[in-house]
């Protein structure tokens, strides 16, 4: 794939199998910074993340590098923030079978938000897009929101994990088997997002047993390796 857009450097890059990671740097925000989506191209079409508002026409761009955005079926996100579905209403229009993705807490507090009712899953639930299948998992509060929650593509062992791993950086590499917890919470720890639920081990131990090998991050690299292993260890770090 490459850059969609050099004059915004977004650019699309084939993480998995028929999974592409969209990226947009922001190299004015000190450190850098990037914005992610990843998009499951299938029989019916899967976008998890829709990018703020602003970046919808960068990111109808890149998705039309790939595929015929009409043929989108499906909108997913972790938690109602601006950049996980900023832009989601306004890609709905574009896409006129689409429906938001999401679980149950998020439907009941956010669903009058949608143009479209909403695909609601419960905790545990799949959903077939054909080759690929995405499995739901409620996470409350981790790593913030009541409705936040994870999609997991079983095929590949791919869970979509939103916040759980955000690096600083602008031009961060679009796939890694290196290091990307001790960034990542180098990132976290000045600003500290993360709620502390008193669930959280648990919460990541439930993402932990369904033993992804590849984490599609929102922000920076997505990684590549034993996802559970990464996990645990990231609810060590949570805990000290």
């Amino acid at each position: 794939m490459g850059v969609t857009n050099p004059q915004a450097g977004t650019r699309v890059d084939e993480i998995g199998d028929g999974i592409y990671r969209i990226s947009t740097p922001f190299r004015d925000l000190p450190g850098g910074f990037s914005f992610n989506q990843y998009l499951l191209v299938d029989d019916q079409p899967l976008l998890f993340h829709s990018g703020p508002r602003k970046l919808r026409p960068l990111v109808q761009e890149a998705i039309a590098s790939v595929m015929n955005l009409k043929k989108l079926r499906f909108i997913g996100f972790s938690h109602y923030e601006s950049d996980e579905c900023g832009a989601l209403n306004e890609l709905l229009g574009l896409a006129p079978e689409a429906v938001p993705v999401c679980g149950r807490i998020n439907a009941m507090i956010n669903g009058d938000c949608f143009d479209r009712p909403p695909r609601v899953l419960a905790d545990g639930e799949t959903l077939s897009l054909g080759r690929h299948r995405v499995r739901w998992f409620d996470t409350p509060h981790l790593p913030h929101g009541w409705e936040c929650g994870y999609l997991m593509e079983e095929a590949t062992a791919t869970l979509l994990c939103g916040d759980l791993f955000t690096q600083g950086g602008a031009d961060l590499p679009p796939l890694v088997s290196s290091d990307i917890l001790a960034p990542s919470e180098a990132f976290r720890q000045p600003m500290d997002y993360f709620s502390h639920t008193k669930n959280a081990r648990a919460l990541i131990a439930k993402l932990a047993a369904a033993r992804p090998t590849t984490l599609a991050c929102m922000h920076g690299s997505a990684w590549q390796g034993d996802g559970s292993r990464l996990l645990l260890e990231l609810a060590e770090s949570l805990d000290a």
